[in-house]
């Protein structure tokens, strides 16, 4: 049993990977957001995914923008992609920037570019992951 978290851009779609324990979080890969459902259909099958985290992008105030939006319409393909599957958004707020901050490099590559977005889907899970521990030690 794996989760994945997804970082959906207009360009790029950040992926990050729990491992079986369902205690850490590590960045997997960065897709293109072009036909993104199609390449989550193999790595879904090979990874032995069971649930998705989507981040779900919204203003600092609280409220949806364009990008919401477009997320919500990409999130919604994969549910029905994935009826199988626990699909859930959480609030990505802050997620890219806190990438952005943990790679230090001035000047950034195309392929650094590529590393932040799936760093960034790697934040939100870890986040998703502490929720569900928090969860966990509560419930014994």
């Amino acid at each position: 049993m794996r989760i994945i978290a997804l970082d959906i851009g207009d360009v790029w779609t950040g992926v990050a990977i729990s491992d079986f324990a369902l205690i850490t979080a590590r960045p997997f890969v960065t897709l293109s957001s072009v036909n993104l459902v199609e390449q989550l259909q193999e790595l879904i099958k090979k990874e032995k995914v069971t649930e998705i985290i989507i981040g779900y992008p919204q203003t600092i105030r609280g409220t949806e923008s364009d990008q919401t939006r477009k997320v919500n319409a990409t999130a919604d393909d994969i549910k029905k992609a994935f009826p199988e599957l626990n699909c859930s958004m959480l609030d990505e707020r802050f997620t890219s920037q806190q990438a952005a901050l943990l790679n230090k490099k001035k000047i950034k590559t195309k392929e650094d570019k590529h590393k932040e977005h799936a760093l960034a889907a790697a934040i939100l899970l870890k986040s998703y992951l502490d929720h569900l521990y928090f969860l966990k030690m509560n419930a014994s």
